[in-house]
C-alpha cells in the first residue's frame, strides 16, 4: 500500500500574524477602557444603592449576552457541569473581590482603586507557592515586596498630606487577595476540564442569587436614572468581558496581558474629567512602582514559561 505524503505546514503569514496582533491589542484596549466606564457608573451610582443590589444586577443584566457568548461557544451543553463545589468556592472568592472593588470605587478615586486592584498579580505570586505548589524564585518574591513598597506610597501613612483612608484601602486590597483566589480557584477548574464559558456562566448566575439574597433587607427602589445606572454596569461588564475572551483567543497571552495596565491611564483621565480627581506626587510614584512590580512579575512568567517549554 502506497503511503500518503504529508502535506508540509505552512507557518501563518507575517501580515496576517501582525493583522491579528493588533486586533488582540485593540480589544484589550477596548476591554479595559469597558471596564473603566463600568467602574465609573458603580461610582456614580454606589452613593445612593446598596452594593449588594449593585452586584445583584450587575450580574443580572449581564446575562443576555453572557447567553451569547454560551452559544458562540458551542450550546448549552457546555453549562452542565461535574465540579459543583469547585463553582461555589469561584463564587464565593469571586463576590469578595467585587465587593473590595467596588467599594473602592465609590469611596476612593477611581484610578487609585483601580491601581490597587493591580495587587491581584502580587498576592496571586505569593499564594501560588502555598496553593498550587509552584515554585517562586527571590526575583518574583523582591518583585511583590517592591510592588507593595508602591502600595505604601499611596497610603503614605506617616508621610502628612492627605492621606488615603486606611478602611478603603484595607477593603480594596482584601478584594484583590479575593481575585487572586478566584483565579486560583478558576486554574483548578480549567485544569479539570472545565469549559471557561461554563465558569462564567456560573458565576454570574451564582453571585446574582447570593447578592439578591442579601439584598432583601437593605432593598433601595432605584428611581428611573438608577435603572439605567444599573443596566449600563451589567452591560457594559458583560461587553468587555466579551471583548477580553476575543482578544485572548486572537492573540498570544505574552503579548496582550501588558495591555490590560490601560485602565489606569483610562481611569485617571475619567476621574479628572468627571471628579476633578488628580493624583499627587505620591499616588503617582506609586502607580509607577505597582505596575512596574506588574510587569516585571509578568516577564519573570515569560521567561518560566519558555524554558519549561524546551
Amino acid at each position: 500500500m502506497s503511503r500518503i505524503p504529508s502535506l508540509p505546514i505552512i507557518p501563518p503569514v507575517p501580515s496576517a500574524l501582525a493583522a491579528a496582533r493588533r486586533r488582540g491589542i485593540l480589544l484589550v484596549l477596548g476591554a479595559s477602557a469597558a471596564f473603566v466606564v463600568s467602574a465609573a457608573l458603580v461610582k456614580s451610582i454606589g452613593p445612593t444603592i446598596p452594593l449588594p443590589q449593585i452586584i445583584l444586577f450587575r450580574n443580572f443584566f449581564a446575562l443576555p449576552l453572557l447567553l451569547l457568548m454560551v452559544m458562540q461557544a458551542g450550546g448549552f451543553h457546555l453549562l452542565r457541569t461535574r465540579l459543583p463545589w469547585r463553582h461555589v468556592e469561584r463564587t464565593f472568592w469571586g463576590m469578595w473581590g467585587m465587593i473590595g472593588a467596588f467599594h473602592g470605587f465609590v469611596y476612593l478615586p477611581l484610578a487609585t482603586a483601580t491601581a490597587l486592584g493591580f495587587t491581584m498579580p502580587l498576592f496571586l505570586t505569593a499564594l501560588s507557592t502555598v496553593l498550587l505548589g509552584e515554585k517562586v524564585g527571590w526575583r518574583r518574591w523582591s518583585a511583590v515586596v517592591v510592588g507593595f513598597a508602591g502600595v505604601l506610597l499611596m497610603v503614605r501613612p506617616g508621610f502628612g498630606g492627605a492621606a488615603l483612608p486606611v478602611f478603603s484601602v484595607g477593603l480594596v486590597l482584601l478584594g484583590a487577595l479575593g481575585w487572586a483566589m478566584a483565579m486560583i480557584s478558576i486554574r483548578r477548574m480549567g485544569e479539570a476540564g472545565e469549559p471557561g464559558v461554563s465558569i462564567v456562566f456560573w458565576f454570574a448566575i451564582c453571585s446574582a442569587t447570593v447578592a439578591g439574597l442579601a439584598t432583601i433587607p437593605v432593598w433601595v427602589t432605584p428611581s428611573p436614572r438608577e435603572w439605567l445606572l444599573l443596566a449600563g454596569i451589567g452591560c457594559v461588564s458583560a461587553v468587555a468581558q466579551l471583548l477580553m475572551t476575543a482578544a485572548y483567543r486572537r492573540g498570544e497571552t505574552t503579548l496582550l496581558a501588558p495591555f490590560e495596565y490601560s485602565g489606569l491611564i483610562w481611569t485617571m483621565m475619567v476621574g479628572i474629567l468627571l471628579w476633578s480627581e488628580w493624583p499627587d506626587g505620591y499616588e503617582l510614584a506609586g502607580f509607577g512602582v505597582l505596575v512596574g512590580a506588574g510587569l516585571y512579575i509578568w516577564r519573570r512568567e515569560v521567561l518560566r514559561a519558555a524554558e519549561a517549554r524546551r
